[in-house]
């Protein structure tokens, strides 16, 4: 095993589909490293130094393909398209005409559908030992959505100690696109045994308002101010301190956290080498513990906080086990079901556009 992380490249070979998957390590100048399984574009450990300087993955991820393949969670660290979040009633209106999509999460759907960006194999080209290409071509009518979408992702682990994700999308026909990564974070690190709660972590998100939802987690139409309620972090809070909350029926809704949050278009801009237009910071969350901070970074309008609220237990990792709010998800997007919400920013491409987006996970 020639990687930090102690994962055995071979049990990430297979065939899906008539494609083979593999496991690529990228790394940087200072030793950190990531490791990316082509099944679902999946980062299944990255790992950074504590305050110590002690290495470990702070991303829930499988050892395997077969875990992968079969796990409960499905969309550990993975690419999420064409459309991450929910879609009201698995279907929207465009140009006129209705379509009916994958009710992945009935009566929604969830990330793409039954069988979304995360459940395929995408061609890979290691370019550089911190630079990964992905590339995935959806055609038109997979899982409803119309039009040949292609899709070219980039992961770069930097000299500066950040996940790069560079997405580009091009289509033949008018379709909607809302990609984003579904990484699962606890910044204490993943190891044998069961994963630690991250309701100590400390969360501040450059957000003024967050969306509601109703029961089954479709927005409300609106957006609401986050000022007296548990979804102001607009100064460092603790993750927990809210989170069972149940005063506030939005906590009830979600579980605890699983909201998106509006990113305020003044939030500082990154500073960093290679800047994009409107790349500004979404989210800074810290351990206390291990002394591990995450700086978010996006040109998306929104983020979603997804705590965990749904994990059951099972084991992963070196035998690690994730039982519920072991972690914690900032998944850059467009707002949740916004091509049925008319207030919100639209999600649709157009042949002769290319759908662009940045994010980056600074530590």
């Amino acid at each position: 095993m020639d990687n930090k992380s102690g994962l055995d490249s071979q049990r990430f070979e297979g065939m899906i589909d008539g494609k083979a998957s593999h496991l690529y390590i990228l790394t940087n100048r200072h030793g950190l490293e990531m490791a990316v399984c082509n099944y679902g574009a999946t980062i299944v450990s990255l790992m950074v130094p504590d305050r110590e300087g002690r290495m470990a993955n702070v991303v829930l991820g499988m050892e395997s393909i077969e875990q992968l393949f079969n796990a409960p969670e499905p969309t550990f660290g993975a690419a999420i398209g064409r459309y991450g979040n929910r879609i009201a009633g698995a279907q929207f209106s465009l140009m006129g005409k209705c379509y009916q999509v994958g009710m992945s999460q009935p009566p929604n759907c969830l990330h793409g559908g039954m069988k979304g960006f995360h459940k395929v194999v995408w061609s890979a080209l290691q370019r550089s030992d911190h630079t990964l290409e992905l590339r995935y071509t959806s055609p038109d009518g997979e899982e409803g959505f119309p039009g040949t979408l292609q899709v070219v992702m980039t992961y770069t682990l930097t000299d500066g100690d950040e996940l790069r994700i560079d997405y580009s999308a091009i289509t033949d026909r008018p379709t909607v696109c809302n990609l984003t990564n579904h990484s699962y974070f606890n910044l204490d690190g993943v190891g044998e045994g069961v994963t630690s709660y991250i309701g100590d972590h400390r969360l501040t998100m450059m957000a003024d308002e967050y969306i509601p939802i109703n029961e089954v987690c479709i927005p409300l139409g609106h957006k609401a101010p986050v000022e007296g309620t548990p979804f102001d972090f607009r100064e460092a809070m603790a993750i927990g301190d809210r989170i069972d909350d149940t005063t506030h029926q939005q906590i009830v809704h979600g579980a605890g956290y699983d909201h998106c949050f509006c990113i305020r278009p003044d939030a500082p801009a990154y500073q960093g080498p290679h800047p994009v237009a409107g790349l500004r910071l979404a989210a800074v969350v810290e351990s206390p513990r291990s002394g591990r901070i995450m700086r978010t970074y996006t040109t998306e309008p929104g983020v979603q906080l997804y705590t965990a609220n749904w994990l059951n237990g099972f084991a992963g990792y070196h035998g690690a086990t994730f039982p519920r709010r072991c972690a914690f998800c900032l998944e850059a997007q467009h707002h949740p079901d916004s091509i049925n919400q008319p207030a919100f920013e639209q999600p649709i491409l157009l042949p002769g556009q290319v759908y662009a987006q940045t994010t980056i996970y600074a530590f």
